[in-house]
């Protein structure tokens, strides 16, 4: 069986080493959100694609909730001391070897998708790790200041890590992503999968940039009756993140119905939460399976009994 995941952030990752022992090798392909990508201090960092790797690579830091596991941060601290300003994004000891190998072969012309590949193969990463895209796309925060009232136009890790959400968002785009091109093997991997899942991670900010490439939402859209999905709300909050704080501003309710309803047309199944059980006629009433079931990823024995209903519902 292949099949194809639309991931980013925390959630993913969680969801993906369950996804994994169902289906093994390179019968799994994860496409993996850029638009999160930015430079930092000259080295261009991919947060997603790299928590899909670590995750995926076992080397990630469970308790943290992102990085590397035995992670350290003595170059940032030093950074600090010179200018705490310039250590806003903080970059783990460890992590720098990942970003520097990026930025090196990068700039020698090698296209994203080719690095991460080489990437994934030293972590010893079973599954396809594929970019959304090779092309430069970047979620942008359109914003209010807290402080001020002034309005701001922030890159996601901006709002997020620098100003930690404080900002009261009104809009959200993904520059350049009219421009980009899906990544090779993207769109055939869609194609030629058994399922495609997407994954309970951020409609905003991390499966909303995959399917703004044009060609990705058609390509889901084209397998809806073999897509399903994992509602990363569950009781009307987000399990991780601050989805909460982006769905509103773009239309979409704050419950895993208010998901279902954002995916309705790429979906035919959705996995929510017992929390949410109440919630599913609603869910079925747009034409989409549900079911309910405990799916808080404490470990990953738990997200392979997640990963193999969210399979199960499509039949």
């Amino acid at each position: 069986m292949r099949v194809v995941a639309l991931a980013g952030g925390i959630g993913a990752g969680k969801f993906l080493r369950g996804l994994q022992r169902v289906v093994p090798g390179r019968d799994l392909s994860v496409v993996v959100n850029v638009a999160d990508d930015i430079v930092v201090h000259g080295l261009h960092v991919s947060p997603d694609p790299d928590s899909v790797t670590y995750w995926l690579g076992d080397a990630f830091d469970r308790e943290r909730g992102w990085g590397r596991r035995e992670e350290t941060f003595r170059a940032a601290g030093e950074l600090a001391a010179f200018d705490a300003e310039r250590a806003w994004f903080g970059l783990g000891d460890l992590d720098l070897g990942t970003h520097l190998y990026r930025t090196g072969l990068l700039r020698d012309g090698m296209p994203l998708s080719a690095v991460t590949e080489r990437i994934a193969t030293r972590f010893g990463v079973g599954a396809r790790i594929l970019p959304a895209s090779d092309d430069p796309i970047a979620t942008r925060i359109e914003c209010v200041d807290h402080e001020t009232g002034a309005p701001l136009d922030l890159h996601f890790q901006e709002y997020w890590v620098r100003r930690r959400a404080a900002d009261t968002v009104v809009g959200v785009r993904y520059a350049g992503a009219d421009s980009a091109r899906p990544a090779p093997g993207v769109l055939d991997a869609i194609a030629e999968a058994d399922v495609v899942v997407l994954c309970p991670s951020n409609p905003v900010v991390s499966i909303g940039p995959i399917l703004a490439i044009p060609g990705v939402r058609d390509a889901v859209a084209a397998r809806r009756t073999r897509a399903t999905g994992v509602s990363g709300i569950v009781g009307g909050a987000p399990v991780a993140g601050m989805a909460d704080k982006l769905m509103p501003a773009v239309g979409i309710d704050v419950s895993a119905a208010g998901v279902a309803r954002h995916y309705r047309g790429l979906v035919s199944a959705w996995l929510v939460d017992d929390a949410d059980a109440a919630a599913m006629p609603e869910v079925e009433a747009l034409g989409i399976r549900c079911r309910a079931m405990d799916t808080i990823m404490t470990d990953d024995d738990r997200a392979e009994e997640v990963a193999r209903a969210c399979m199960e519902l499509l039949g």
